[in-house]
């Protein structure tokens, strides 16, 4: 009896009624766009990037939906490699039309990460895979259809000879089906969602030339019109600077400022360890971003640009080459978008 009323025990305060209640209205208002057959991984990220949940419901919902109440098979297992590189990968599931596939990473510094392989972009959220962590590989139909353990098992398995280095061709009978990649809906019309690669080159050893615009800063950053409706996905910055310390923090603020002045109606959500960040120097002040930290951004707004370019200056700005971004006196605004 004791072990059922503890059950309730966060239900007992009006704090963990009002958590519990808005958990339950988030997975309801999954259900609905995962019954129109959008990927699991891809609505959780997006109401991840919206702080519509946070970091910590993200596993509860999917064994709530995937394993318990949509039946999906699942298998597990800890990777035998580190990859860093997914193109291949992508470039085969992106043909498994036979199920709806969703996998979870116990990513070590960003937390439990899921994943829609078939996404162009699905894998953006990390920068690797890493020997020795957890995944688990759901597979399934949208509805509550526990038929064909077989096939599905053997998906699993090809995913995870694809996950753990081996270059497999995906079995022709896991090709025909009706689950192709469909764009969930926070993502249409956006020009940066096509593809994950890049028109502009990467920031690379040699600095690139930073012009100033002669008109001074604002007094105060300017404040982006409230987000509407569109979100990207998120992307990774890895630093690559010893420490993300003030240096690196003051050329954050300035990218941000440039980009803000050029796109006003456009927002940047910053996110480390699971958690928005509000303020950038929160980040050189927990002194903890070190070299190969992830930090995860998304552009929220409408007709969204430029986001390619933006993600190239922040890895400027993360590495050892800040410094390009801080040559112009406080008053003025980098003209880079």
């Amino acid at each position: 009896m004791n072990k059922i009323l503890r059950v309730y025990d966060s239900l007992s305060n009006r704090q963990g009624f009002n958590d519990s209640l808005l958990h339950f209205q988030s997975v309801m208002d999954i259900i609905s766009d995962f019954e129109d057959k959008y990927n699991l991984a891809d609505i959780i990220n997006s109401l991840l990037a919206s702080k519509d949940i946070m970091q910590g419901q993200v596993a509860s919902i999917v064994a709530a939906l995937l394993a318990d109440k949509y039946g999906y098979f699942s298998k597990s297992a800890n990777l035998t490699v580190t990859t860093h590189d997914f193109d291949y990968i992508k470039s085969e599931l992106k043909k498994l039309k036979a199920f709806d596939v969703v996998i979870c990473y116990h990513h070590p510094e960003l937390g439990y990460l899921v994943i829609n392989p078939k996404n162009p972009n699905g894998w953006n959220i990390t920068n690797d895979i890493r020997r020795n962590e957890f995944v688990t590989i759901f597979i399934g139909t949208f509805s509550d259809n526990k038929k064909e353990s077989l096939p599905r098992e053997k998906a699993a398995d090809f995913i995870f000879e694809l996950l753990n280095g081996k270059k497999s061709k995906l079995p022709d009978g896991l090709k025909k089906g009706s689950y192709k990649f469909s764009k969930f809906e926070a993502f249409e019309d956006e020009d940066d969602y096509e593809e994950d690669e890049y028109e502009e080159d990467e920031a690379d050893e040699d600095s690139e030339s930073i012009d100033s615009s002669s008109e001074p800063a604002p007094k105060k950053e300017p404040a982006p019109a409230a987000a509407s409706g569109k979100m990207t996905p998120l992307y990774s910055v890895i630093v690559s600077n010893e420490l993300f310390h003030n240096g690196n923090v003051e050329a954050w603020k300035r990218i941000i400022q440039s980009y803000n002045v050029k796109h006003p109606n456009l927002e940047v959500h910053i996110f480390y360890d699971g958690e928005r960040i509000l303020n950038i120097a929160s980040l050189f002040k927990w002194g903890k971003v070190k070299h190969g930290s992830a930090i995860l951004f998304a552009v929220a707004g409408e007709d969204i640009k430029d986001v390619a370019k933006l993600q190239k200056y922040l890895k400027q700005g993360a590495s050892h080459l800040f410094e390009a971004f801080l040559k112009f006196p406080v008053n003025t605004v980098l003209n880079l978008f």
